[in-house]
């Protein structure tokens, strides 16, 4: 047992002041007709919570994730599905999802890393067999390693090129053995630092057809669930091609991958691109592409991807209005997050989950009575009430000409200013609604 000392975390109540307790995940809670775990499929990141140490750019790492056994071994591999395990059984979690490098250390042959694949796969499929957890998607890691430096799709070498595709082809192969529910694109250094050496269509061509080519093989291998692209402007690279929803959507539609694609949207990478959480999920949820969702958030005080945990309840409440609203998502929700570099203890794992859970449960109890509420409803379809007949409804059925447009301009004179969008009273409805008893 890797953490003997942290019990099965409890629904608690909002009075609780229990550290190791749920105020608000009440798992079975009935919200907007369904249990609150249904609209909310949280799922584990392997990557931050089993891996990553707390180690930046200044400093080396904090917290101990060895889980008893010697790092970049086998047994670690294994020591680290153990904990991971344990960890989601405590929380109540039913998902996790993994890169290729985070359940194995990569070897310096691509065939021994993907006999260790083959090895930790099979003793993952155990514990899932035993638990009932499954997997949420995968991914390949195609931009830690230096073969990667500028790009894995993008990249100017064939070579680079073959072996992403390797990369990609094995990790659909692990995704499908553990009955993955998605597969994730994260273009990680798909993008360029200067114009200067760079041919833009020829890397996004080479991205597409490196897609192209995933989807063919993982239908072919049985793969039944959605490819996801997570939009990103930058970081690592200065320019990212997956800039937001709305450029990897348009990117998915000029190269015909748009009925096996949909988005998988992170806060942290909205806020950089200079949106909001919500609109880059409102962008994806217009276009039929709400897919899966990246479960942290940023500092707007910083200018790179944080990916704390999320606390923010106004953000959440947001994003679980605009999910609401979609129908749900057909991903879950992926704590693509870790703990601040001082919060290094095992307590304070548990601790980080609790909170970003609660923020959702939280944010999906006030989203649902902000829809109940309905006057945000009511008042958007006031709003654009004028083109609800007339030459408004006229407009939008296409039965008008711009020659009788301008006619109807021209008889009118001046128009009178649209109606008032009456931003502050809205803003006081959702405090109200927040802040209620």
């Amino acid at each position: 047992m890797n953490f003997p000392n942290i019990p099965v975390i409890p629904y608690e109540g909002p009075g609780s002041t229990n550290p190791l307790a749920f105020k608000f995940y009440n798992p079975d809670r009935i919200v907007a007709g369904k249990p609150m775990k249904e609209h909310l499929p949280f799922a584990m990141a392997w990557w931050h919570n089993l891996c990553a140490g707390g180690s930046d750019m200044f400093g080396r790492e904090t917290a101990d994730k060895s889980f008893g056994a010697e790092k970049g071994t086998m047994e670690h591999a294994k020591a680290k599905v153990d904990a991971g395990f344990e960890f989601m059984q405590k929380l109540g979690i039913e998902y996790f999802c993994f890169h290729d490098v985070d359940i194995v250390p990569e070897a310096d042959d691509i065939k021994e890393t993907n006999r260790r694949l083959d090895e930790i796969s099979d003793y993952i499929l155990e514990k899932m067999k035993e638990t009932g957890i499954k997997c949420l998607w995968g991914t390949a890691n195609m931009f830690s390693n230096p073969r990667f430096m500028n790009g894995a799709g993008s990249t100017n070498s064939a070579d680079v090129f073959c072996f992403a595709a390797a990369q990609v082809k094995k990790a659909l192969d692990l995704t499908v053995k553990l009955g993955g529910k998605g597969y994730v694109f994260w273009g990680g250094r798909e993008g360029y630092e200067t114009l200067l050496n760079t041919d833009v269509k020829f890397e996004q061509e080479n991205i597409a057809r490196l897609m192209q080519l995933a989807v063919k093989y993982g239908r072919s291998i049985g793969f039944t669930g959605d490819f996801y692209i997570e939009p990103k402007p930058k970081e690592p690279m200065k320019h990212q091609y997956d800039f937001d929803a709305a450029t990897a959507i348009g990117f998915l539609r000029q190269y015909g991958l748009d009925k096996d694609f949909k988005m998988n949207i992170e806060a942290n990478h909205a806020t950089l691109a200079g949106h909001t959480f919500q609109h880059d999920l409102r962008i994806s949820a217009i276009n039929g592409m709400l897919g899966s969702i990246d479960a942290n958030q940023g500092d707007y005080l910083l200018g790179w991807d944080t990916d704390e945990f999320p606390f923010n309840v106004y953000e959440t409440t947001m994003c679980m209005y605009e999910v609401l609203k979609a129908g749900g998502v057909t991903g879950g929700f992926n704590f693509d997050a870790k703990n601040r570099r001082p919060s290094y203890t095992a307590e304070d794992m548990f601790h980080a989950y609790i909170l970003g859970m609660d923020a959702f449960a939280l944010g999906l109890i006030k989203a649902a009575k902000l829809i109940e509420d309905g006057r945000i409803d009511k008042f958007i379809e006031e709003r654009y009430s004028s083109y609800k007949n007339g030459i408004g409804a006229k407009i939008r059925s296409g039965e008008t000409t711009l020659e009788e447009l301008a006619a109807y301009a021209e008889e009118m004179g001046a128009p009178e200013l649209p109606g008032s969008g009456r931003q502050e009273y809205l803003e006081s409805v959702v405090n109200g609604v927040l802040f209620a008893g």
